[in-house]
């Protein structure tokens, strides 16, 4: 059913990912196709692969408590930095206000534990200072609590794909439900071993930069970033106006075929913002460039958008940043309905899927940005963001 709630205004998003960790720079790359990957065996010894690893000076972390110290955390505090003069304001102007944290991710401090779990086969000890908390779920959102000093509601959400898009989500129903008037909602993720062998294990990964919705699409690229918004419950701005969310409980990893929960998702997220399909002008692809999905997005898609609707995937530019993906694509919608520019799709589409209307880059006067996030177990979320009248 329709949220009751009217506003939902996201406000500048705090990025630190492939792509750069300033708004301008990782604007301009975005909307000129300009990747991010680079290729490194340091999770595969021997066996190279494009990533998206973020190359910001992340900030030191020894001063803080051990239970706090992993990549994940260092990548959602530079992502604080930057989003620290909008809270401020924010702040300053709401005095009273209650804010949450509410957070996705998938890998939360598990790179550390791998670390820990080296030593101890080395030495036969673990290392003084390992905490096995590091790498809970719930370890970021209680981070970014300790870290701002918030005692409001704080919890993460690890849905693999869609995690920190559910996270929007939740924060807008958090706000609408009465229970705070402002939350940091989005998530991270850091590339470790175990994620990269893991898709790896399933033959999911590309040993070349993937090619989403190609004909040689061959699989994901792994990568890692940081991604918040302020949202708050005010009017103006760019808003948060419709999502959607199905299960299709399909398969353990695979789509279902005929894009039905994903045509859902999206009908959903359209019907919560009072638009029509043709009222949407640019739509953010899933697009893992792996066999299914594509094929699966691509069905969905075209019959949720018969009239058609320009769109791209930015996998390609960033790689698959997993629990992060959802808010950092959610990110790059905004840029597109700040900026009035697209993002464009690189590669030339394969016949055999449905014909699509892909993105060439370029301006564009974007109002309403619709961006998608499909996850195993047949997750999935369509988040409706659209500029204020």
């Amino acid at each position: 059913m329709p949220s009751t709630m009217t506003h939902c205004r996201l406000y500048p998003p705090a990025l630190v990912c492939p792509l750069g960790d300033q708004l301008d720079t990782i604007a301009t790359r975005l909307f000129n196709g300009q990747a991010g990957l680079r290729t490194s065996d340091a999770f595969t010894p021997g066996r190279p692969l494009p990533v998206g690893s973020v190359d910001t000076a992340l900030p030191d972390d020894s001063g803080w408590p051990s239970k706090y110290r992993s990549r994940n955390n260092r990548l959602l505090a530079a992502a604080l930095e930057r989003l620290a003069p909008t809270l401020e304001d924010w702040r300053s102007a709401n005095p009273d206000a209650r804010i949450a944290v509410i957070l996705g991710t998938s890998t939360s401090g598990i790179g550390e534990t791998e670390d820990a779990l080296s030593q101890r086969g080395r030495d036969g000890e673990w290392p003084e200072d390992f905490q096995y908390y590091r790498h809970e779920i719930g370890a970021p959102a209680d981070f970014v609590a300790w870290y701002l000093n918030l005692d409001g509601p704080a919890y993460t959400l690890s849905t693999a794909c869609t995690s920190s898009a559910k996270a929007l989500a939740s924060a807008r129903r958090l706000i609408a439900s009465g229970q705070c008037d402002a939350a940091i909602a989005g998530g991270a993720d850091s590339l470790c071993r175990l994620t990269v062998n893991g898709f790896a294990s399933l033959e999911a990964v590309s040993d070349a930069p993937c090619r989403p919705f190609a004909a040689d699409r061959r699989g994901i690229n792994l990568g890692e970033g940081a991604a918040l918004f302020l949202v708050s419950g005010e009017s103006g701005g760019i808003q948060l106006s419709g999502y959607g969310e199905t299960s299709d409980a399909y398969h353990i990893s695979a789509p279902r075929p005929d894009g039905s929960g994903a045509r859902e998702a999206m009908l959903a997220a359209l019907h919560m913002a009072g638009v029509q399909a043709s009222q949407v002008d640019y739509l953010n692809l899933h697009g893992t460039a792996t066999k299914l999905n594509d094929a699966m997005e691509s069905l969905a898609v075209a019959e949720v958008f018969p009239q058609g609707v320009i769109c791209s995937s930015t996998k390609s530019l960033t790689g698959h940043t997993l629990g992060a993906c959802g808010a950092l694509e959610a990110a790059f919608c905004w840029l597109a309905i700040d900026r009035g520019q697209l993002p464009p799709q690189l590669y030339e589409a394969d016949p055999a899927l449905p014909a699509l209307t892909y993105s060439h880059g370029g301006q564009c006067d974007v109002k309403r940005a619709l961006s998608n996030a499909f996850a195993f177990g047949g997750n999935n979320i369509a988040l409706l963001m659209e500029r204020s009248q």
